[in-house]
């Protein structure tokens, strides 16, 4: 922790590998700014060292004061895991507010548990909508930004989302987007990871999957078209699959052969997995992160969904979606062929974000005393903003 004469103590929390690339920009901006204290708290959501550990020492995050170790679980039975193990730890460190990133379990807990305590909630990555409540992340967005006091928006979508859904204009700031700030600071270590030789890669293109949504993964006949789309476009371009252990689970236990131009891996660090979108010809995924990416990147990305909550990706990006039949998926590769499109870069997506965020945060809380935390502070209702 930093000084504890710092004016604001920030309790920073994140559980899963998404939420990391977006905290460890955040973390750098505000580590040298002595009127921030910074708590991390990782859930444990994703558990493991290749979910959670190695992208910590890629990505520079220092170790987290708390470490909750709530593993996996069902939707409910994880939230409320978190939940329990959180409001000790927010009890003790006593913040002035918390920040959430994006919208996994990890997202929607952190903050639900911040607001019966009265605590300020901070949501990085505000705002985006699918508007498929079919999406358990989408139900974690609307949740969270139902009860947030501080928006950090990515792109103009979220803005215009939060402003229909009635929050007032002045609590909402497009600051751009943390996780392109972390592939901006990372891009030229991981052209030096040395996976493409480690995998024997090249010369020549290759494509990129990634795969682990439930509605993916879980109904049969849904993946079943999915690879059966992916077994065709392997006849043109060498697929490699990082995949996601839920993912393998389904295979596994489906007996699904894949041909060898479908290279099966294990889920890959921070550095590595970069290494491989940026040299790829084109990447297929279900991911929200790699759709920002990709774009940033200027590599082709075909989204293996019937929507998305990053509309940016598609208006001025490379992303496309591509449903999830074989017909609609195969018929994206085809279009991506034969028309491609120009290569543009979202608004403030230039790797400043972190200093934007930590310019909001600055304004927002240096402007009004420190709080201080108690469970009797619950009968007061604070404004939004």
């Amino acid at each position: 922790m930093q000084s504890s004469s710092a004016l604001i103590r920030l309790a920073i929390v994140a559980g899963a590998r998404p939420n990391f690339m977006k905290v460890a920009p955040l973390m750098k901006a505000l580590a040298d700014d002595r009127d921030f204290e910074l708590v991390l708290i990782h859930t444990g959501q994703h558990y493991d060292d290749n979910m959670s550990g190695q992208f910590f020492r890629d990505l520079g995050i220092p170790d987290p004061q708390y470490h909750l170790e709530v593993g996996s679980g069902s939707h409910a039975r994880q939230t409320a895991e978190i939940m329990q193990r959180i409001e000790p730890v927010l009890l003790e460190c006593r913040p002035t507010a918390v920040v959430v990133v994006g919208d996994v379990n990890s997202t929607v807990a952190g903050a639900l548990v911040a607001k019966k305590l009265n605590i300020d909630v901070v949501h990085v990555e505000a705002g985006l909508r699918s508007f498929d409540r079919s999406m358990p992340e989408e139900i974690n967005r609307i949740v969270t930004d139902s009860i947030t006091d501080l928006f950090l928006v990515t792109e103009e979508s979220g803005r215009i989302n939060l402003l229909r859904e009635g929050v007032q204009a002045d609590c909402v700031h497009v600051v751009g987007n943390l996780m392109i700030d972390s592939l901006r600071q990372n891009l030229q270590r991981a052209s030096n990871s040395g996976i493409s030789a480690a995998l024997g890669i090249g010369p020549g293109p290759y494509g990129l999957v990634t795969l682990h949504r439930p509605a993916n993964v879980d109904d049969e006949q849904t993946l079943a078209g999915i690879l059966a789309a992916l077994r065709t476009i392997a006849e043109q371009v060498p697929l490699y699959w990082p995949m996601h252990p839920r993912t393998r689970l389904r295979l596994q236990s489906g007996h699904i052969p894949l041909p060898p131009s479908i290279h099966i891996l294990d889920p890959l660090g921070y550095l590595d997995f970069l290494c491989l979108e940026s040299g790829s010809s084109i990447v297929l995924t279900d991911s929200g992160g790699i759709q920002e990416e990709t774009t940033v990147l200027g590599v082709d990305c075909l989204t293996l969904r019937e929507n998305t909550e990053r509309p940016a990706t598609i208006e001025v990006g490379t992303n496309r979606l591509a449903g999830t039949t074989p017909q609609s998926i195969l018929a994206a590769w085809n279009e991506r062929n034969h028309a491609p499109r120009p290569k543009q870069v979202p608004p403030l997506w230039d790797g400043q974000a972190g200093v934007r965020c930590r310019d909001v945060l600055r304004r927002r809380f240096l402007a009004q005393p420190k709080r201080q935390t108690n469970e009797a502070e619950n009968a007061t209702t604070p404004s939004r903003c």
